[in-house]
Formats: C-alpha cells, structure tokens, sequence
C-alpha cells in the first residue's frame, strides 16, 4: 500500500500516530524506519530470521540468520494470521475458507492421529457405545476365558447410573485389574460403590470428571477404599495401599494390553530405571514396594507434587540414599526433602542433576532453591477431535490481544489476534532479546482505515543462530502475580498451588459467622405533617412516568428535591457542583460498591460467611490467582468438573464475559481488564432444557438496623437454546446466558405461568424454593452489614437488583447483585404475584409500590425479609 492522502509524509504520520507510538514503546529512532516499512508494506523478517520445529514438532522457534542484529537497529513488521473477537472465534474457524487449516499449521496442532488411533483400535472404540464396548470384550471373555479382559476403559461414553448398574460389569468381568469410567453421567455414589465394590481384585479405578466427584466429599473414596481392598490408584492418586503394581504402572510396565497382577510381573519392577511420580498424593515414601531391594537399577525419580508428610525429610534422605544407581532427582525445594538444594546433594552424593540442573554447578553457586525449568505446555492432540476443537484449545498460547478507542470512547470489547508465523514462533524468556507489541496503522489517518500489525525489534545485540525471545508478560512483575501468570504457557509447580489454596480454603472454611440481632424498625414514612407533597428528582425515564402518587412530584432541579432518584454516583464533587445538601434522600448507600461490584461482592460475603454453599467458589483474580489456580489443579487431580466463567468487576449484561474449561484461558483473560473467575454451575436447574436465572427486587430502608423488603414480584430470564456442555457451545451467548433484553431473541414469560409448570416439571414446591432464596438474600445483607457498618446512612434508600440461579438440587445460587437495576419489565406488565400477598401487581403501579415502601413505610405489594 502506498502512502494515502492522508499521511502524506513522515510528519503526518508521526502527527497521527504519536500516542501509538509511544505506547508502543518503539524507540524514537526507529520510528522513520517503520514509517518507511509501513509505506511500502516491507514484510522483509525472512531475510533476517527462520522458524525452525521444537519439542518433536509440537511447537516452533525463532532464530536469526542474519549475521548480527544489534539493539535498536531495526524493526520488523509483522502480519497479523487471524484477528477477531472472542464471542466469534468458533464461527470464524468454521466458516472462514483456510482459516482453520492455517491456525492448525501454525499452532503445530494439525498432526494426523489416524494411523496411531488405527494401530490401536481406539478409533474404532471412538465410533462404539458402551453396551457395544461391553459386548465385544464380554465375546472375547467368552472365547478366551475369564482372565483375557483384565483392563477396561468407557470413558466419554454418556455412562449414567441406571447404564452402568445395566452393564453388569462384576459379572461380566469379576478379575478386573483397571477399571476407567472417566467422563460419564454417573451421579449416585451408593450405585458407584455397590457396582465397584464388587470387584476385589481391582487395582486401578478412574472416576474423574462425572457428577458424583465434588471437592470436599470424601464419602465415595472411603467407601471405595473400604471395599476395594486391592486399590492402589483412585482417580490418578496412590491409595495407602499403593505398591508394586501402582510403582509399575508409573514405570510404564503395565497398560491395557499388558495389565499385570500376576506374580511373575511383580518381579518387572526389578528391571525399572526411570519412575514419574510426580502428582500422586504420596503421603508415605517409605515402603516395602518402593525400596532399594526392589528397584536397584533406578536412576532417575521425579517426586513433584507430593506432600510425603508422613516422613521427615532426614527419613527420606536416608532412605533414597539406599538407591545407589540414583544419578537425577526432581523434587520441590522448599518441600518434603529440605529447604535448601545444597542440603540435598550433600545428603544424597550419587545425584549429578538436581531438578535438570548440575549439582556441580548448584554446589558452586551455593543456590540453595532450585525449581525444574518450567516445561513448556504443548497442545494436548485427541484422536478424533476436530482441528477446530484443537485450535480452540491451542489458541491460549498464542493469543495476544489489544482494545479500541478514540476520543469520545473505548470499545467494550477487545479484540483478540494471531501473529503470523514469524511473530508466533517467538517463544518466551525472561530475559528476552527481542520486543513485540501491537500497532494500528492509519494510513488515511483515521480508525476507520487502520489495519492491524505487530512490530518487532531487538532489544539487545543479537548474533547468527541465537534464538530470538520476548517476554510474554512485558512490564509485569510480582507485584502483579508474574510467577502465577506464567502458568498459562508452562507446567509450574502444582503441589505450591494447591498448598496455597488449601490452607486459602480451610481459612474460608472456619469463618463462623453470627447474624447481627432484629431490631425494632427505626425509619419513619417522609410525608411531611402539612401533607405538602416530597419533590423527586430522577433521570430516569420509568420512574418519571411511573411514578403517579399524589405524594409524590417529579422536579427537574436536584437542589430542590426532597429524593433523589439517579442512575449516576453522588459523590462529595457532585453534591458541591449541583448545589446538594446533607437533608436530601439518596437511592443509593455509601460504600454500596461492596455489593454492587462482583469482586467486593464475593469478598464481602467470604469475609463473613467464608463459603457458604449458595456462593459458588469465587476468586478476585488481580489478588488471588495462586488460590485459583491451586483449586484448578486440585479438581484437575480429582477428576472433579473444571468449568469456571470469568466476569468483569463492574460490567452489566454479561459484557466480556466467558466460560471456559482451560486454565490457560483464565489467566490470560485477565489482559483484557480485572475480573472475577467463579466455579460455573456446570449441572443448573433447567426448564424445558433451558438454562435460566431469577431476578428479585430488593428494597433496603436501613443497614443498621437491617430493614429490608422483597418486592412480591420477581422475573424469570431465559437462555434462548437448549442447554448443553459441549465446547462449543460455550461461544452461543443464546445458550449459556440469559440477558436478553440488549442481544438475542427475548422470550418473555409471566412468572405465575413459569412456576406453574416447573413445579409440574421437576415435581417440586416453589415456596420451599422461595424460602431459600429469602433465607439466601437476607444473608447477603447481613454480610454488608456486619463487614462494612459504614454503608449505613440515614439519609439513604436504595433498590437493588439481585439475581440468582438454582443449581440441579433446587438449591439457590447467588449470581450478583445490580445498582439500579432495570425495571422496564416489571413496568411493563402486569404480574400475579406467587408470594407474598398474592393477587395482580399492575405493571403501571411498579414505582409506586416501591417509593411507598422505601419512603412512606408502606408494605403493600412487598415482604420483609
């Protein structure tokens, strides 16, 4: 492209594109060489650079040809491959001709699984149901005999409890070695145990990812131990009944087509030199199975993850140094082995690399906390799984992301590119030699004509066949969790995370909170005693028209209002700037943002209550990341659900707002400006298929003492498609959000018809429902309350918008709680009100109930709580 008329010269465009510039953070002497290479589109990096495979193909690196670059004396332009916006990223790889083909080339994630998936029969298996699966290894128990299926995987295969009793896999196959149930339906943990229970020689049972699986119950483990006397893995985990087979399954002497369990296989142990056993929930290292005598030859052992706190670290120094043959340990330092490195080599002479490091080199630097270099995460490949389902898992180590704007204002959401295939092989260093960042050229100079790049330049001299680098997480640093953040692009330590986030979680855990006392009502009706009229100022439009009490006036001058009724902040600068006073009534508390904003919500109530079960585990990820990620690599291990949506602090109707399963995904949604990350209620109540939420009105008088109304009307809001958990369903705002009234198809219903026929569909009483939700938001206010006494103000009345979910229990979910929320539905029709007083609440009257209510102490039409 050549310049346009409207950059004309290199004046114009520094003119245009200054502030870019310098956010970009390009050095100033370069900015006429970008000019030039803009101009004249100059693509010329593969002069200088070529992309060269890694990590057996699986990712790509960049690395200079040129004979020297040195700091600051070039920049390169780079393409961007695919740009878009998060909500349209499935679509786009659907629908774009090539674009699914060149993200898969381009995130190494297009390899063909086909010939290893035929080898194998997995394939086939992928094409099977259960019973057929069931079917086909019973015909070979039949042909070969009772012993020939000793290893058996339905995973994925929508198994639910009345299947698997159906299956009748103890008859079947009583001598079952493995038994993998990952995946599936199954609920009911009395059927899991009964069915299990019955196979007594069983070894290895995975149950990870069905419904039955919940953080914190251990009633399904114990009642599998107690009943499965042989079990030594559960769910990825040793058993304290781990021994040789569950050592030789991590040696990689046993699988499918090699099960084990005979005496002769127990003797292969004697044979095994390299044993993973990071992650395993060792408690107790030092056994008959894992010993010296029975693994002479071994020479490498990875202990990651494990608390082994059944031995000090002086016993289980001596211990491994009964292995002679030990040459590379991997272990967390600090951890069960010592605080110190040193100690450790010294303890353990046979070691020459500690955690992938020299032990020569760590005893000359005296280093005494030595971590494995963070192994990068590569894209996990499944047979069978589409290249658009593979790419939308890669995408996360790729991504980076910027948002627009210009004068008047910023755009609500950001937007989200690939670069090229020069700029994505640039991998991550902390001490990177090279600098990306994201530039908009306007060669017409204005946004309408921008197009997108990356610019690249190095940042220290750079020599033929260096490897080129930048740092993923430019200008942030510990202060902002730098270490947490790594975890979207590589494996960190994952035993530091969950201790973090167990002793986070038994914090929580021990809060006893004490309700503050009811007290005798303190407000008095406004009505003045010559019955003259209060003056209400609003911005609002509804309360404008609504608002037909003769009680009441509408003025349009806020230093004359007796109320005032505002969409917007009062604060100390607007008081002064429109001449309001200290007597004048409010709709709105002082520090009310600890309920209003998601992140001070979820504080307050954790504060107070620690985690009670009508709030889904929530994280503040600006200041709890370690925590959540610590919870995601527990359920991870526990093969519990792992869905969780990420929401903005203070953004309404669901802007910027995204479910996912990947936690490489959380952490970098954290670019696109602070948020929540909460624990997705994957199973919620549904009516007619449809997921859907529930929004209340409350009223609050006072917070000291706590009066509080429920309006006897409230509203139900409908995801438009039939509810499902497939991946990419995920990106169909229709399916998993209900907020209609600004995107999507609105589907009005009337709340009387609506409880009507949930309680016909899932056989229930909504009082008993309604009784919890009441129960539920009283608490919510007396969190507020007792947290943050300083909300309460005299001079205040507020309405506030409270919306919650039922899970699949019946059981209410707090979702969040609205400022001023919109009214225009409950305005607009006239409602039967199914609790309270009963009988029809005119639409028209909506206002008039509430004003009466807030300033007249009048209780038609609401309940206290």
């Amino acid at each position: 492209m050549s310049a346009a008329a409207g950059i004309g010269s290199y004046e114009d465009f520094v003119k245009v594109h200054g502030v870019l510039l310098v956010a970009s953070g390009l050095p100033q002497s370069l900015h006429q060489k970008l000019f030039q290479k803009l101009t004249t589109e100059a693509f010329d990096g593969g002069n200088y650079f070529q992309v060269e495979p890694v990590e057996d193909g699986r990712q790509r690196r960049l690395v200079l040809t040129a004979d020297f670059l040195g700091k600051d004396s070039d920049v390169f332009l780079v393409d961007h491959a695919w740009t878009f916006r998060l909500a349209d990223a499935y679509k786009q790889l659907q629908e774009v001709p090539g674009l699914v083909e060149r993200m898969a080339s381009l995130m190494c994630v297009d390899a063909d699984l086909n010939s290893d998936a035929e080898e194998t029969g997995d394939e086939d298996d992928a094409k099977l149901s259960a019973v057929e699966i069931v079917e086909r290894e019973y015909c070979k128990v039949k042909e070969e005999g009772i012993d020939s299926v000793r290893w058996l995987e339905l995973e994925d295969l929508e198994i639910d409890d009345a299947m698997l009793v159906s299956l009748d896999l103890p008859s079947k196959f009583p001598h079952l070695i493995a038994l993998s149930l990952r995946g599936n339906k199954l609920s009911n943990s009395e059927t899991v145990v009964k069915v299990v229970a019955q196979f007594k020689s069983l070894r290895a049972l995975w149950l990870n990812y069905n419904p039955t699986l919940k953080i914190g119950d251990n009633y399904l483990e114990d009642a599998i131990l107690l009943n499965c006397p042989e079990l030594e893995i559960y769910n990825s985990s040793f058993t304290p009944k781990y021994g040789k087979w569950a050592l030789g399954f991590c040696g990689g002497l046993y699988e499918k087509d090699n099960p084990g369990g005979s005496h002769e296989s127990d003797h292969l142990l004697q044979s095994v030199t390299s044993l993973d056993l990071s992650n395993r929930s060792i408690r107790n290292l030092i056994t008959k199975a894992f010993s010296p005598s029975e693994m002479p030859i071994l020479s490498y052992l990875n202990l990651h993850g494990n608390p082994l706190n059944e031995n000090s670290d002086g016993e289980l120094l001596k211990y491994l140094r009964g292995f002679i043959n030990l040459t590379a340990l991997e272990v967390d330092i600090p951890g069960p082995l010592g605080e110190n490195a040193v100690d450790i080599i010294e303890a353990l002479p046979t070691l020459s690399l500690l955690n992938g490091l020299s032990t020569s080199k760590i005893l000359e630097s005296e280093k005494g906390i030595v971590d494995s270099m963070l192994k990068p995460r590569l894209p996990e490949l499944n047979a069978g799984e589409s290249l658009t389902d593979r790419v939308i898992s890669a995408m996360w180590l790729y991504l980076m992301t910027y948002r627009l704007a210009d004068d008047e204002k910023i755009d609500e959401t950001s937007v989200w590119y690939v670069m090229d295939e020069l700029g994505s092989a640039l991998r991550h260093s902390d001490e990177a030699n090279f600098r990306v960042s994201p530039f908009l050229y306007m060669p017409d100079g204005k946004l309408e004509s921008a197009v997108s790049y990356s610019i690249l330049w190095p940042t220290k001299n750079v020599q033929r066949g260096d490897e080129c680098t930048r740092d993923y997480l430019f200008g942030i640093g510990e202060d902002r969790q730098r270490s947490a953040r790594l975890t979207a692009w590589f494996h960190t330590p994952q035993n530091y995370f969950i201790r973090e986030y167990e002793k986070y979680s038994m914090k929580l855990q021990s809060k006893k909170f004490s309700p503050p006392p009811v007290m005798p009502s303190v407000t008095n009706s406004l009505l003045h005693n010559d019955g003259s009229v209060l003056h209400v100022y609003t911005d609002m439009p509804p309360v404008e028209e609504f608002l037909t009490r003769p009680e009441f006036v509408i003025t349009t001058e806020p230093k004359n209002a007796d109320i005032l009724w505002t969409s917007v902040q009062v604060d100390e600068e607007m008081k002064k700037a429109v001449g309001l006073n200290d007597q004048q009534y409010i709709n709105q508390f002082p520090f009310e943002a600890c309920l209003v904003m998601k992140h001070h919500l979820a504080e307050t109530v954790q504060k107070a209550h620690g985690a009670p079960k009508w709030l889904q585990p929530t994280y503040n990820l600006e200041t709890h990341l370690t925590q959540l990620i610590g919870d995601y690599y527990t359920r991870e291990r526990d093969g519990v659900d792992n869905l969780w949506i990420l929401k903005p602090w203070n953004m309404a109707r669901t802007i910027d707002t995204t479910v996912t399963q990947s936690l490489s995904a959380i952490i970098r949604l954290m670019e696109t400006g602070p948020k929540i990350c909460q624990k997705y209620i994957e199973h919620p109540a549904l009516f007619r298929g449809r997921k859907f939420d529930l929004r209340y009105i409350v009223l609050v008088r006072s917070m000291s003492p706590l009066e509080i109304f429920l309006a006897d009307i409230f509203w139900v809001r409908l995801a438009n498609n039939s509810y499902s958990l497939e991946k990419h369903s995920f990106f169909e705002y229709e399916t998993h959000f209900t907020v209609m009234n600004y995107r999507g198809r609105l589907n009005h219903m009337h709340t009387s018809e609506f409880v009507k026929d949930f309680e016909q569909e899932h056989q229930v009483q909504w009082m008993d429902i309604h009784l919890r939700i009441k129960q539920m938001i009283r608490s919510v206010f007396e969190s507020a309350a007792t947290v943050h006494p300083e909300m309460h103000s005299p001079m205040s009345r507020a309405m506030y918008g409270v919306d919650v979910m039922l899970d699949s229990h019946y059981e209410p979910k707090l979702l969040e709680i609205t400022y001023c929320p919109d009214c225009t539905r409950a305005c607009k029709y006239d409602t039967e009100a199914v609790t309270g007083g009963g009988g029809v609440v005119k639409g028209s009257d909506f206002y008039n109930y509430v004003f009466g209510c807030l300033f007249l102490n009048e209780t038609t039409h609401v309940s206290p709580l």
